[in-house]
Parts: C-alpha cells; sequence; structure tokens
C-alpha cells in the first residue's frame, strides 16, 4: 500500500502543478455539452431523450483526451523505465497511476454531470441512474484506457492511434450506460445494465492493470 499510495499522491502532485492536463478535457466536457441545446433544440422533450447519449459520449471523449497524460511525461523524463525496471509490483503502480487519472478526470464529470443533467432536462430519478452509471463505469474507461496509453506511450504524435484502439473497447461502456438513463426515464427495470456494467468494473480492475503492464514492458523494450 505505501508504494501504491506514494505513487497516487505523486502523480495528483504533479497534475496539480500542470492544471491544463485534467482542466482541459473537463472544459470540454462542458462546452461541448452545453452547445448541443444551441444546435439542436432547445425544446425541453427533444433535450431530454437524448440526454444520456449526449452526455456519455462526451464523457467517453473527454477521458479519451485525457489518456494522453497518463504516462507520457514520465516517460519523456525517463521516470517510466525506471518504474519498469524497479522491484515493485508493476501493476500495482499502473493501477496507482490509474486511480489518480481517474480522480482527476472521472470524478469532476460525476460531480458536474447533475448540473449537466438539469441543464438538458432530465428529471431527479435520471439524474440519480446517471450518476450511479457513471460511478460504475468511468473507472472502467480509466482503467481500459490504461491498456492503450501503455501499447503507444513511445508512439509521438498517437492521439489518433490511441482513439481506435480505445473506442471499440469502449462501445459496450456505452450501450449499457445510455440504456440504464434512458429506460430510468420510462420507469422500468434497469437491473441488468447495472448488473453488466458493475461486472465490467470488477473484470477491468482485476485484468486491466496486469495486461498495461505487460504491454508497457513491450513498448518500452
Amino acid at each position: 500500500m505505501n508504494i501504491f499510495l506514494t505513487t497516487l499522491t505523486r502523480d495528483l502532485k504533479m497534475a496539480f502543478r500542470n492544471p491544463s492536463s485534467f482542466l482541459n478535457p473537463l472544459m470540454f466536457f462542458v462546452i461541448s455539452i452545453s452547445l448541443f441545446p444551441i444546435a439542436i433544440s432547445p425544446d425541453a422533450e427533444t433535450l431530454m431523450n437524448i440526454a444520456p447519449g449526449i452526455i456519455w459520449v462526451i464523457t467517453m471523449l473527454a477521458v479519451l483526451l485525457s489518456l494522453n497524460s497518463l504516462f507520457h511525461s514520465d516517460y519523456d523524463n525517463g521516470v517510466l523505465e525506471q518504474i519498469v525496471i524497479s522491484h515493485h509490483p508493476l501493476p500495482l503502480i499502473l493501477l496507482a497511476k490509474t486511480t489518480a487519472h481517474w480522480i482527476l478526470s472521472g470524478l469532476p464529470i460525476i460531480l458536474l454531470s447533475p448540473l449537466l443533467g438539469v441543464a438538458l432536462f432530465l428529471d431527479s430519478n435520471s439524474i440519480y441512474i446517471l450518476m450511479l452509471t457513471l460511478c460504475l463505469a468511468t473507472p472502467c474507461l480509466s482503467l481500459i484506457g490504461s491498456i492503450g496509453a501503455s501499447l503507444v506511450v513511445s508512439i509521438k504524435n498517437s492521439g489518433m492511434l490511441l482513439s481506435l484502439l480505445i473506442l471499440p473497447l469502449y462501445i459496450p461502456i456505452l450501450i449499457f450506460a445510455t440504456s440504464a438513463v434512458s429506460q430510468s426515464q420510462f420507469n422500468l427495470s434497469i437491473n441488468g445494465q447495472l448488473y453488466f456494467l458493475g461486472s465490467i468494473l470488477i473484470i477491468s480492475l482485476i485484468t486491466a492493470p496486469f495486461i498495461s503492464a505487460v504491454a508497457l514492458r513491450i513498448s518500452l523494450e
């Protein structure tokens, strides 16, 4: 736990020294969602029907934008190679770095989602389900994204390649999360969607750090 907490604290401190690394994706999230009422229609019923899809697609893109900062700074200054050859368990260190990424990207989105849900005319129950799906699924976005970030860490200007690798893996999360919020608007059961999201979270927590560690070793060879 000491190495986990040390790595987590270090990454958070480094991020706050360079706040643009996590503020830019967050601003993208807020501004993009704010533009939809202007671009489509200010009609409450129209926005309420498309709100789950809007919020979740923009959430995925915002997290994807922030993934470039997950390993690149450590790779550029040589710290990442020292981490790989150290005697500490690499999957645990990568889990700590991914946790820091979620705290800086996923957690602010969860906290902002009620305000944006109100702006898109979601009712209180739908906002609650939206936050619940975000709590279950945004850690999955960071964990799965860490695999792609590990694969392309040594490639310059790898944003497009990272998107091509990761976005297809995000599709099941998008389907179940948007379906849960949409069905909650009609008072339908959403237990199945929540169970699937919980299963994806557990599987991601168990497997993603180890896959990321293998991918990182391959990228640095």
